[in-house]
């Protein structure tokens, strides 16, 4: 697999660390570290540096670096965002600017919009779709179809309309440091496109107000939402570094129960499916969220692709998928995983290897509270391999594979098809991960000079 062109070295491809801490941490890394050599330091134009995880595979990750003035925006509204945007078939290289936090639930003139803004005129009102729908009367057997089904999916698709960004080819979407830059209650979304950077932004409350319900989901029927803080669709060539995702200010303690099931509002947080392949997700924090990352939407979403690095990030308050992974590639290495209960969040397992999945979990570090188990770090259905050593949990070597097999009826293979060879900053190893990522990662972390 050949390396971008990139020449820029890893050191100087970083972003500043403003603490001494942070300095000595990613000099360990070999990232993240500040260059008194390198002068100016531009994180609009920064790329993906060779070698690091597979979203600098062939042409690397370059996103919107090569935009002129003309398409080089800031932006602090949401109406500002859409136009910067501009087509989705518009492959000009452009540089998006976020400066503070843009809510996605407002009008064209930043007026804040309501669930109750979304249903107008569409028909629809909850309890009018809990009396068509519930199970006593309607059954279990079939999803939900008829006048209140069809009002739910019109007032979803005017939330859609509102809070779902979609970003182009060759295109970075960058934070201002400083600034608290982010998008609240929206999602980006990355569909067959190429060559995107997303950086120093938070993502928080990205909420469905229409959940459906689909009494076939399981045994007892679930409540399903649409929309992901970021989702990859068929795209390609991304690189998410150096952001921050959670569900706050609603965790999912608040949401009410209907038909017996969770009324959940919030899907998943970094979603890589349909194909997507050569992604890089670095330096992330993701915290106080149920199903975090998918990779993979089904057991026949595609073969040959789905090819995924993940290192660096921190996942704290996490109850599963981190990430749950099926048919592809996938590097999970140098992260950190939090297992303490937070917000309500209590911790199901950590990867989820299925649907023949190839995962290479090497030098990531588990805390587990006392009573915690490691035979439920891991997850699968009997076919997803797991290989790699180097695992620390409290400190400790650890067969993680090993312990879950112990005690589980479908076992995870320890083999793999392939050897990672994209793999600039890999720490050889995980003990100083709880020290050092505590600094290095998430959103408000990057600074220029």
């Amino acid at each position: 697999m050949p390396a971008p062109s990139h020449r820029r070295s890893l050191r100087k491809r970083r972003a500043l660390v403003v603490s001494a801490a942070a300095v000595a941490a990613g000099a360990a890394a070999g990232a993240l570290v500040m260059n008194a050599n390198a002068g100016t330091v531009d994180l609009y134009h920064q790329t993906l540096a060779a070698k690091d995880g597979w979203a600098s595979s062939g042409t690397g990750t370059t996103g919107g670096a090569k935009a002129d003035a003309a398409h080089t925006f800031t932006v602090s509204t949401r109406a500002q965002l859409v136009k910067a945007l501009g087509s989705a078939s518009d492959t000009t290289p452009r540089i998006i600017k976020v400066k503070g936090t843009i809510d996605a639930n407002t009008d064209d003139s930043g007026k804040k919009l309501t669930c109750a803004d979304y249903s107008a005129g569409t028909g629809y009102s909850l309890p009018a779709y809990l009396k068509a729908f519930d199970p006593a009367s309607y059954g279990r057997a079939k999803l939900p179809s008829g006048t209140q089904e069809t009002a739910r999916d019109a007032a979803q698709d005017k939330q859609a309309k509102n809070i779902v960004f979609k970003v182009p080819s060759s295109t970075s979407v960058v934070g201002v440091p400083g600034t608290k830059a982010g998008i609240t209650g929206g999602m980006l979304q990355i569909q067959n496109v190429d060559n995107v950077i997303v950086r120093d932004l938070t993502f928080s409350a990205t909420e469905d107000c229409f959940p459906q319900w689909d009494p076939t989901d399981g045994d007892d029927g679930n409540w399903n939402s649409e929309y992901d803080a970021v989702t990859l669709r068929g795209a390609s060539h991304v690189w998410a570094d150096h952001n921050t995702f959670t569900d706050a200010p609603r965790f999912d303690s608040a949401n009410p129960a209907y038909f017996g099931r969770e009324y959940q509002v919030h899907d998943g947080l970094l979603d890589i499916t349909k194909g997507s392949d050569l992604v890089t997700v670095s330096y992330n924090q993701f915290t106080a969220h149920d199903k975090t990352m998918l990779i993979g939407s089904s057991d026949t979403d595609s073969t040959g692709k789905l090819r995924v690095s993940i290192h660096h990030n921190v996942w704290r308050g996490i109850t599963q998928r981190a990430p749950l992974a099926r048919l592809g590639q996938i590097h999970v290495y140098n992260n950190l995983y939090d297992t303490t209960k937070l917000n309500g969040y209590a911790p199901q397992y950590s990867i989820n290897s299925r649907a023949k999945a190839q995962v290479v979990a090497e030098n990531n570090y588990w805390t587990v509270p006392s009573g915690g188990k490691t035979a439920k770090l891991l997850s699968g259905d009997g076919t997803g391999s797991i290989a790699g050593t180097g695992n620390l949990v409290n400190g400790t070597t650890t067969d993680l594979v090993a312990a879950y097999n112990a005690a589980a009826s479908k076992k995870i293979k320890t083999t793999v098809n392939w050897t990672p060879t994209l793999t600039a900053g890999l720490e050889k190893s995980a003990k100083n991960l709880p020290t050092t990522l505590g600094t290095t990662t998430g959103a408000e972390v990057l600074k220029e000079s």
